[in-house]
């Protein structure tokens, strides 16, 4: 077997390409980021706003934020003393509402197996 990213194929990724990807799953595993996000898919926010929404505390959505931002899923613009949080990548806003959408219809049906009962 052929190390990630290590492979001949010209089809392939690139190692580094394959690590992003990884680290910006990684911050989308967190089920409040990843709602933040779905929220935001829906619409621009402020952090109270999201905190209302996401049921979490400020502080916290506040620092989903800051890693959100940091990892360039999520963009921000001062609105007079308020901060506005949007996503304005088109592709992460499909890949959200994808995953999101597959496994809504996967529950529908209970036979289906849960990810996380697998260990994802």
């Amino acid at each position: 077997m052929v190390a990630a990213g290590n492979s001949d194929d010209p089809h392939d990724p690139p190692a580094e390409v394959l690590a992003d990807a990884a680290a910006a799953f990684g911050l989308l595993a967190s089920p409040p980021r990843l709602h933040i996000v779905w929220a935001l898919a829906e619409g621009e926010s402020d952090v109270s706003g999201l905190a209302q929404r996401v049921g979490g505390a400020l502080p916290a959505v506040s620092q989903h934020l800051t890693k959100l931002k940091l990892a360039g899923l999520v963009r921000s613009r001062r609105e007079g003393r308020r901060q506005v949080y949007f996503v304005d990548d088109a592709d992460v806003v499909t890949v959200v509402r994808l995953m999101i959408g597959q496994l809504t219809t996967r529950a529908a049906h209970a036979s289906a197996p849960r990810l996380r009962d697998l260990g994802a």
